[in-house]
């Protein structure tokens, strides 16, 4: 089976209740959700969340919760492939053997299902060989970057790049935060790292924001606002 996983513990600090927080009228995970229901890739949605709260928030909005997550993996150190892993295990167990396994992130309220289905898309076309994850390109050329020296003053951090023309230095990536997918084989490998040597699926910048400050939500909620009045043509809907 397809399976999409999406993590949402409770607890969130900077933003409380981050992950069911109000994003334009709704909570902010629905939007994954709904995403990840539109690509239509999916047997699977799973949202990984050890909150009653979340799990009745989503199963609220057709969503159901097979089943909780172990509160042990739920503190603010648990790396997510030991997550991931467990979910996978825990629906074997059930009788439901993972193929490809998409990690879609609660606070991606831009993504929709069309770039799910893209990246998917590109994913198979590799082979379903290795983690695929979504990137954004940097706003700047990173060989143009600054650093204080021991004397507080800025230094080129690549001088050897410093007097090239910023078309003329290779673009560069971060993760987008956004969503992955992967072999299941392979986040069920304990020694695997799977993003270390990842293929890369490049979003317009638009498409992720990370969301961990209330300013940050303030901009995510300012771009969606923004793309929806541009397809209504201005008009409430």
């Amino acid at each position: 089976m397809n399976i999409a996983i999406i993590p949402a513990r409770g607890g969130s600090k900077r933003i409380k209740d981050k992950n069911i927080v109000d994003f334009c009228g709704r909570p902010m995970i629905t939007y994954a959700l709904e995403a990840a229901r539109d690509s239509g890739i999916f047997d699977v949605i799973h949202v990984s969340t050890d909150s009653p709260r979340i799990a009745e928030v989503v199963e609220s909005f057709g969503f159901p919760v097979d089943f909780l997550r172990d509160p042990t993996m739920a503190d603010d150190h648990t790396p997510l492939m030991p997550v991931l892993r467990w979910v996978l295990n825990q629906y074997a167990a059930r009788g439901r053997e993972a193929r490809d396994v998409c990690l879609l992130m609660a606070c991606a309220p831009l993504i929709e299902g069309s770039d799910l289905e893209a990246a998917y898309a590109a994913y198979r076309q590799a082979g379903h060989s290795a983690t695929m994850l979504a990137v954004v390109p940097f706003a700047y050329p990173i060989k143009r970057a600054l650093a204080p020296d021991a004397e507080g003053l800025l230094r080129p951090v690549f001088p050897e790049s410093w007097n090239k023309r910023s078309q003329d230095l290779a673009p560069a990536y971060h993760d987008a935060g956004v969503f992955s997918f992967s072999p299941a084989a392979h986040i069920l490998d304990p020694d695997l790292v799977v993003t270390q040597s990842a293929l890369p699926f490049a979003l317009a910048r638009h498409k992720a924001v990370d969301i961990d400050e209330p300013e940050d939500l303030a901009l995510a909620e300012m771009i969606y606002r923004g793309r929806h009045t541009m397809r209504t043509g201005g008009r409430e809907t």
